[in-house]
């Protein structure tokens, strides 16, 4: 499989397509709703909200694994650390929209500092690199989520 390239252009151009009245084809996020959720990932790698790790210590090498391969994410999958009741932050997309941005300019300065690492919940101790692979197959997920590829 095909992911997108986690850059903010890439990112961009595929959220541009983004509405409000953008339905999903799966689960029952809505638009406003899976962009605040992609900027509160953005803010636990960033390390301005710490996240504890909720997976046995023993699989993470092999959730890491997964990481590099091929395999998409799972549709539908329900995780704690993103509560499907979380109120919207924003009055609108595109203020959400302008967090992300924000979230993700953080993402890459936080990640200037040499062996920087910020934990997941489910991959442990992730450094830049394997970030951007998590946030490459995050995003498709999602995007494919919302026809905003194929």
């Amino acid at each position: 499989m095909s992911f997108i390239e986690p850059n903010l252009e890439t990112l961009l151009s595929h959220l541009d397509k983004l509405t409000s009245e953008t339905q999903p084809q799966w689960g029952n996020m809505s638009a406003q709703r899976m962009v605040e959720h992609l900027s509160d990932m953005l803010r636990g790698c960033n390390g301005k909200v710490k996240m504890e790790l909720s997976f046995p210590e023993e699989k993470i090498e092999s959730m890491q694994r997964f990481l590099s391969s091929d395999k998409p994410m799972a549709r539908n999958i329900e995780v704690p650390f993103a509560g499907k009741d979380v109120p919207l932050r924003h009055e609108e997309l595109e203020l959400a929209i302008d967090e992300f941005v924000d979230e993700w300019l953080d993402f890459e300065q936080h990640f200037e500092t040499e062996g920087q690492v910020e934990t997941h919940p489910y991959y442990g101790s992730l450094d830049k690199e394997l970030w951007l692979k998590l946030h490459s197959k995050h995003f498709t997920h999602h995007f494919e989520q919302f026809g905003l590829v194929e």
